[in-house]
């Protein structure tokens, strides 16, 4: 047997010609044989046409045409985020050139984690990771690390924050805040985090105020620039006054509504940004990169040499003294790929001007959707959308039917949509993030809701 062709290398980029043509040509296919934006028949009839494809996972011999096969198989099985009528979850469809940069990257396969795997890798990192924590923080001293999204943004927050306090920090969100903050309190050993009421789901700024001045020790406030379930925005300048004045940290979870900073029309919705020790950001969500684009800013840069580590064989002492960049200690991860080369492509390419027109557009969508669903006989509007959210819900129906709706999309596999309780009641979802999105595709979304309610619902017809 030879041996296999290398992705990169001399004779790299040939190699790749002819995979890349046959993995062009099976997402096709595969799309078309998918039909819409989730594969019809739910759980099991997808899991089904998976195992079909793929047999025997390690078979004696291979099949030189596995790529093909299993490439189709992948994409007739996927829930398209660039599908018009996919809308549910904070899962952007990624642009073409972040997706051609990706690749790059993972034909080079440079490793982030010391200088001689990434020579020019890490002076890039370097370049865009500065460049974005002045975005967030134009004064000080800034700085910002590649992560893998929020979770792993939001649990170096409080990291950070234990170490900057000596060893121990007690954090404080809302109602509202991601799940990952107090699984990251949990998972560093730090005591139960204090949780303030968020009615209509953003944190109240006058309960706050009352629980840090109840609270004593270290405190680490979390503040939230976009809620997974409506899209809200916390009143980030009353939070960051009252931190000032109870000298708290203060942590913003950003990852949905940092994108917004591209924005000349929007950014003034995240004011107060800038008063954050930290701040998570995500641009594999209003950023439109290939997961994983996850960054965490800091005001201080010195907060990050409580990351150091030493390691002989990746940052011997006498290297860094003769020059070579210590890598080390941008990450709790030791090997990790160059997400930074997509994002700087991106960034390069777009600009400002570029990534803004898009935020634009999507909060335009969700405006003209909602607008849709305000005006309809059958729906009931949540409220209108801060970023690109939309929650709504038939009017009269029960939680169960609402529920029942969105599944019956799910397993038809017209239409995918999310759910989230708020007010105590449970909402349809729309998260709409594909620039592309035209009003005929978002009166077609809302068209199938109704049509699914009228399915489960004895002598109801939509209007």
């Amino acid at each position: 047997m030879s041996t296999p062709p290398l992705a990169s290398g001399h004779d790299g980029p040939h190699a790749l010609r002819p995979l890349l043509d046959t993995v062009l040509e099976a997402l096709d296919t595969g799309a078309r044989a998918r039909g819409g934006p989730l594969p019809a028949g739910g759980p099991e009839a997808v899991a089904g046409r998976i195992r079909e494809a793929v047999g025997d996972v390690l078979p004696d011999r291979g099949d030189p045409h596995a790529v093909r096969t299993l490439v189709h198989a992948f994409a007739a099985t996927a829930a398209d985020p660039a599908h018009p009528l996919c809308a549910a979850h904070l899962h952007c469809p990624p642009l073409a050139v972040a997706a051609a940069a990706d690749l790059a990257a993972s034909a080079l396969n440079p490793s982030m984690d010391s200088w001689d795997q990434a020579p020019g890798a890490s002076e890039l990192e370097r370049l865009v990771a500065t460049a974005l924590a002045q975005e967030v923080n134009p004064a000080g001293t800034p700085d910002s690390l590649v992560t893998t999204g929020g979770t792993e943004s939001n649990q170096l927050a409080l990291l950070l924050a234990r170490e900057a306090h000596g060893g121990s920090v007690r954090l404080v969100c809302g109602a509202n805040a991601h799940h990952s903050l107090p699984r990251a309190a949990w998972l560093l050993g730090l005591p139960e985090p204090a949780v303030v009421p968020a009615p209509g789901g953003t944190l109240d700024p006058d309960a706050l105020d009352a629980t840090l001045t109840r609270l004593s020790g270290p405190l680490l406030v979390a503040a939230t620039a976009g809620t997974t379930d409506a899209g809200l925005i916390d009143p980030l300048p009353e939070i960051a006054a009252h931190c000032a004045a109870h000298g708290a940290r203060l942590h913003i979870d950003a990852a949905y509504g940092g994108g917004l900073l591209f924005s000349d029309r929007h950014r003034a919705r995240l004011t107060g940004l800038d008063a954050a020790d930290t701040v998570t950001l995500d641009l594999h969500k209003l950023g439109w990169q290939p997961v994983a684009a996850g960054l965490l800013a800091v005001r201080d840069a010195h907060d990050l040499t409580a990351l150091r580590q030493r390691a002989d064989y990746l940052n011997a002492d006498d290297d860094t003294e003769a020059g070579l960049p210590d890598l080390l200690g941008r990450s709790l991860r030791t090997t990790r790929r160059p997400d930074v080369l997509k994002l700087a492509v991106t960034l390069k390419t777009l600009g400002r001007s570029g990534l803004g027109a898009l935020v634009d557009q999507i909060c335009a969508h969700a405006r003209q959707f909602a607008a849709l669903v305000d005006a309809h006989p059958d729906f009931e509007l949540h409220a209108p959308p801060v970023i690109s959210t939309v929650l709504f819900r038939p009017t009269g129906a029960t939680d169960t039917t609402v529920a029942a709706v969105r599944r019956a999309l799910l397993t038809d596999g017209s239409a995918v949509l999310g759910r989230a309780r708020l007010d105590g009641r449970l909402w349809l979802k729309a998260t709409l993030l594909n620039p592309a999105t035209g009003p005929d595709d978002l009166a077609a979304l809302l068209h199938l809701a109704a049509t699914s309610r009228a399915t489960l619902v004895e002598g109801h017809t939509p209007r």
